[in-house]
């Protein structure tokens, strides 16, 4: 036979089991609970694929009477993707008042582009007035109140306190070969001497 005793010693200890059950399913609950809200509200990440995708045609751009940013950038460029979500915040700060081009370096479709404002690094950022000109002109990492510095004065038609700034670039090479001026160049019309 049990005494009373133990019986009563061994309510107590389920009934302070069923306690400590009932605090671990709760708290259980709570961080599932917290764990989903979290996941909800996560920002997506910003891709440079992104930024392109929503980013102004650079002829509409040259002439749609607002100032523009044009980026010059590459999907392998660390600096690029690091500037991201910078870039894209600065895009939605001055929505409607500024044209945001991305152009890819990767594609030999911007080559001219490429040549005419002398990119040898990324990401090469050109920034252009109400009247399609280059007024300044950036390469590498900004910070991004630098580059809101400049954004604000663009729009706003004054001098960019920032106007030639350099930072960490990725090196880049444009993608066309030149011409070495060899005599075995097929394309060479000079005459050749045979042995």
């Amino acid at each position: 036979m049990t005494s009373d005793s133990q019986i009563n010693s061994q309510e107590k200890a389920t009934s302070g089991a069923r306690v400590r059950n009932f605090l671990i399913a709760i708290v259980a609950i709570a961080l599932s609970v917290a764990l989903i809200l979290g996941l909800r509200t996560e920002t997506t990440t910003v891709t440079l694929a992104k930024l392109d995708e929503q980013s102004t045609p650079l002829e509409l751009a040259l002439t749609n009477g607002k100032p523009s940013l044009i980026e010059f950038y590459a999907n392998w460029c660390t600096v690029c993707q690091k500037m991201a979500p910078d870039i894209a915040a600065l895009e939605k700060d001055y929505a409607g008042k500024l044209n945001l081009v991305m152009l890819n370096v990767d594609n030999t479709k911007w080559l001219p582009e490429m040549l005419h404002y002398r990119v040898d690094g990324i990401p090469h950022f050109v920034f252009i007035n109400q009247s399609g000109e280059a007024v300044a002109q950036a390469i590498g990492n900004q910070p991004r109140t630098i580059m809101a510095s400049n954004i604000e004065a663009l729009v706003t038609k004054s001098t960019l306190p920032y106007a030639k700034n350099s930072g960490e670039v990725s090196k880049f090479s444009a993608p066309v070969e030149v011409p070495t001026g060899s005599q075995d160049d097929p394309r060479s019309h000079g005459s050749q001497v045979n042995n």
